[in-house]
């Protein structure tokens, strides 16, 4: 085995940020078409107004809040990665920390724009925050749109926090090799570090604190969005399982959201030797875990709705299962299904069915299985927020106020715009700042050994 030295660690992580082969150039301006898409059905939405949208009476809640709740999601697992599993010491996560906080700061900015996009008027959404002003209003707290503008803004001062000091020794390193304008840039973000062992010792204790405090923000944030839907009376939503059971959802599809990245940038990178197959498979382990716990949560929402005897949610979980009579279908054709019909299976196939290979060792270490089931648990996982919002609005209590929901093409532009945000932004990230934690790295590698010729010449024991 090829021993790794310091001076490799340095060479592999920042050649990542040497001038990119034309095929980055590609990628980047794929990713920045998409979201060219989306700011121009951005602009059509705000020129024409909100009736380009599939959102109408009673389905107030459409692909926007399935986008917000998704995006909050897949910020999770930067913040469980970064603070709990740093807390628990788990050794393999070095390899993977840094691209997942980078992908919850650009997650939770991504979730931040939905509800802004949603609320139509975008030039007021400074009303939602609470600041004293001439009008004499202040914002009503009753509102889940309120309690979203805190779980945001709270979560992702912590995540950029958290960020940028893990940051700071690799900056130092950057510092250290950057010529011209780069070193100018580079030196002021390392806001002065030396490498000393002063230095180091009151780092990991703030490390530590930071740590210690985001840990709750796991739990917490993700329960707070759940709110925003166990809080009303509506069928569905009206339930007590909501808040673990979105937060193991956040964990499972944030974890997904990391392989789906880490693995691309570890064949293109070459960074096989520092993301193992070790790594990979504690990762998919974690997932297996909470696809677990997400299906047991599918099956007590069933249970609970006809165990309760409430004739409303019976409908309701009826109505996901086998959808509507098939003259009310939208593919009348085809399996006369409806629409939430539709999602509802792609949610369980994805997230239930699809990691269930997982189980076997082989699947667990073959990297590019494993991207796949990544890749369908993310679809998974977005389908699921679409059916837990979708569904419950269009059966409500009273038949004549049941309604049907379709995404139109300006909604689809947004939520493509939305995964071509998240990803120009990552991918900018990954040449501008080391995305593997150099220094943990480092840290996680075998001492030195040393040699006892070269000791004993020197008059050592």
């Amino acid at each position: 085995m090829t021993t790794i030295t310091y001076a490799d660690v340095n060479e592999d992580i920042l050649r990542t940020l040497e001038r990119p082969k034309p095929a980055y150039f590609l990628l980047v301006a794929g990713f920045a078409t998409a979201l060219l898409i989306g700011a121009l059905s951005v602009a059509i939405q705000v020129d024409v107004g909100m009736g380009v949208s599939g959102i109408s009476h009673p389905i107030g809640w459409g692909v926007y809040i399935t986008n917000f709740v998704f995006w909050i999601g897949i910020g999770h697992a930067g913040t469980l990665i970064s603070a709990v599993f740093f807390l628990t010491r788990a050794p393999w996560r070095p390899s993977v920390y840094r691209a997942a906080e980078g992908m919850t700061v650009f997650a939770v900015m991504t979730a931040g724009l939905f509800p802004l996009i949603h609320v139509g008027r975008i030039w007021y959404a400074f009303w939602l925050i609470p600041y004293p002003n001439q009008r004499m209003l202040w914002v009503n707290f009753k509102s889940p749109l309120l309690w979203d503008v805190f779980a945001v803004s709270t979560y992702l001062t912590i995540s950029i926090t958290f960020f940028v000091i893990g940051l700071i020794p690799d900056l130092a390193a950057l510092r250290d090799r950057a010529t011209g304008i780069r070193k100018l840039i580079y030196t002021q973000l390392a806001v002065g570090w030396n490498n000393s062992y002063q230095q180091w010792i009151h780092y990991t204790r703030g490390y530590l604190l930071l740590a210690a405090l985001a840990t709750p923000l796991v739990f917490s944030v993700h329960s707070i969005v759940s709110w925003d839907f166990a809080m009303s009376l509506i069928p569905g939503w009206h339930t007590t399982i909501f808040a673990p059971y979105f937060v193991a959802g956040a964990i499972f599809s944030g974890l997904a959201m990391v392989l789906t990245i880490v693995i691309p940038m570890r064949a293109v990178f070459g960074w096989e030797k520092y993301i193992t197959e070790h790594v990979m498979q504690s990762m998919a382990k974690v997932i297996l875990f909470t696809s677990i716990i997400v299906g047991y949560a599918y099956a007590s929402e069933f249970f609970i709705a006809w165990y309760s005897g409430n004739v409303f949610e019976r409908g309701l979980f009826y109505f996901r299962l086998f959808g509507e009579p098939a003259s009310h279908a939208p593919f009348g054709d085809v399996g006369d299904m409806t629409f939430p019909q539709i999602a509802f299976f792609i949610m369980v196939f994805c997230n239930v069915i699809a990691p269930i290979p997982l189980w076997r060792y082989k699947i667990r270490t073959n990297v590019w299985a494993l991207f796949f089931i990544a890749i369908l648990i993310n679809i998974g996982m977005w389908f699921e927020r679409f059916n837990i919002v979708v569904s419950s609005l269009q059966r409500d209590f009273n038949p004549a106020n049941w309604g049907t929901y379709y995404p139109t093409i300006v909604e689809s532009g947004i939520t493509l715009g939305s995964f071509g945000f998240f990803f120009t932004l990552f991918a900018l990230f990954a040449r501008a700042m080391p995305s593997l934690a150099i220094a943990e790295v480092k840290e996680g590698l075998a001492p030195p050994r040393r040699n006892p010729e070269s000791d004993d010449a020197h008059g050592h024991d």
